[in-house]
């Protein structure tokens, strides 16, 4: 593996790139300059045009004034056209907080409904529930997302909620998908993909339309066997009490 070297990397940004589990001019080219710029921005370096420049250059072993003016024309782009880069919370406060998302769906699934659950987190600190109800309240957008964005804006009185993160059992579908993006939502952390109607990579990929002018970064597969276990447990027992039926 070939290291990474100042120059053409300051050292302050090639420690935190180690930091983020890239060492080496590999690592750097897979993950590609513009993203690796991006998340050393959200990772609070100083992040200028000289240092995607930079980047680029490492990856290819070179020195960054080596770059043509076509190929810094190509990385502004880029970096333009690139949907949001955050960092993933915690694996704690991961854990805690699809816990909770876990416990809603489940009483969703004791009212009938299938077992879904989010929560919506301010600061470390949920302000708003949600979990699948569209049988019970006769209301089609009632999915776990949508109820817990309503109780978040009416707790923080706008329904802008930059600054906060969802954590979801199921992949947004396109209508939960499209209110996020209108929340402007920091992040969206969510558990078992949904091959069906999955809006965040699965069918199709909201968050990463720039025409939408997206806000939200989304992480995959957060406690994805227990939400997953909950969704197939769940319709194998309804599957088994029409049988009975």
């Amino acid at each position: 593996m070939d290291a990474l070297t100042s120059p053409p990397l300051p050292p302050k940004a090639i420690a935190r790139l180690a930091e983020l589990g890239i060492a080496g001019r590999d690592a750097l080219a897979a993950c590609g300059a513009v993203r690796a710029f991006l998340l050393l921005k959200a990772a609070g370096l100083t992040a200028t045009e000289r240092l995607l420049f930079a980047l680029e250059a490492a990856a290819r072993g070179v020195h960054w004034r080596q770059l043509s003016d076509a190929d810094r024309a190509r990385l502004k782009r880029m970096l333009a056209g690139h949907p949001p880069v955050r960092l993933p919370p915690p694996s704690a406060e991961t854990a805690r907080f699809m816990a909770e998302a876990r416990a809603l769906a489940d009483r969703a699934a004791g009212e009938g409904e299938v077992p879904v659950g989010a929560v919506v987190v301010q600061r470390g600190e949920i302000v708003g529930r949600g979990y699948n109800r569209p049988i019970g309240l006769s209301d089609p957008s009632a999915h776990a997302e949508m109820q817990a964005l309503r109780a978040a804006a009416a707790a923080l009185g706008n329904y802008r909620l930059s600054g906060c993160d969802l954590y979801v059992t199921l992949e947004p579908c396109p209508m939960c998908a499209g209110a996020i993006l209108h929340a402007r939502l920091d992040r969206v952390i969510y558990g078992a993909a949904d091959a069906k109607t999955g809006a965040a990579g699965s069918q199709l990929d909201l968050f990463a339309v720039k025409a939408l002018n997206p806000h939200t970064a989304v992480f995959a597969g957060a406690d994805e066997a227990a939400c997953a276990h909950q969704l197939s447990d769940f319709f194998r027992r309804r599957r088994e009490e029409d049988k009975t039926a």
